[in-house]
């Protein structure tokens, strides 16, 4: 938490925030008394003219979400484009996210790279994968634990066995973690020891040589 972001929840008028309960710890901690509202995935495309209104009323609302940026494979992308379009002024400030360190742990090029976020669950995954498989810049996907392995498999399918990659786990948290090695060398891994937490794969990029 940086003394701005404080600084931010303790001035506004409402709080939204992904899951109350795990945003109140933080605010205890930091002894902010900002009412909070919860604003999630389920709940999002209904609440963003309301709060909408509210705002262009003159109220003043901070945006959280439970780990990493807001917007980032997290809430806040729709609730910003509508403020956007009504010429409200938005703000963004500078905290964790999971890929940046994700991506300069894994030692892989990162003067360009590619932020893939979640692969589409079903529809369209073998797809994407097809497109990224001659991707020669590093990609970076999040993943969740319990799906780490199969995805592994799929990239092992699709990038070959021998591709190197990197998983982040927990990062920007207590226990955080980072493998690196070939793709089946690291699902093998995995396999044998199931990850728990937040998942980031970074994979290097194809060598065109």
């Amino acid at each position: 938490m940086t003394l701005r972001a404080i600084k931010v929840l303790k001035e506004a008028d409402i709080i939204l925030a992904e899951d109350t309960r795990t945003s109140g710890k933080l605010l205890k901690h930091f002894h902010i008394e900002t009412p909070m509202l919860s604003h999630h995935m389920h709940n999002e495309h209904k609440m963003v003219d309301r709060i909408v209104n509210r705002i262009s009323s003159g109220e003043r609302f901070a945006l959280i979400s439970d780990a990493g940026t807001p917007a980032i494979s997290d809430p806040g992308f729709l609730l910003t484009r509508a403020c956007i379009e009504k010429g409200i002024e938005v703000e963004c400030l500078p905290g964790p996210t999971a890929f940046v360190p994700a991506l300069v742990n894994s030692g892989f090029p990162n003067d360009k790279f590619i932020f893939e976020g979640f692969l589409p669950v079903k529809k369209g995954r073998q797809t994407r994968l097809k497109l990224l498989a001659d991707e020669s810049r590093t990609m970076v996907f999040y993943e969740s634990p319990h799906k780490l392995v199969k995805t592994l498999e799929q990239f092992e399918a699709y990038f070959g066995a021998d591709r190197k990659i990197s998983v982040s786990r927990e990062l920007t948290k207590l226990f955080e973690e980072t493998r690196r090695g070939s793709i089946k060398e690291i699902k093998e891994h995995y396999t044998e020891h199931p990850p728990k937490g937040e998942i980031v794969i970074v994979v290097k990029g194809h060598d065109q040589k």
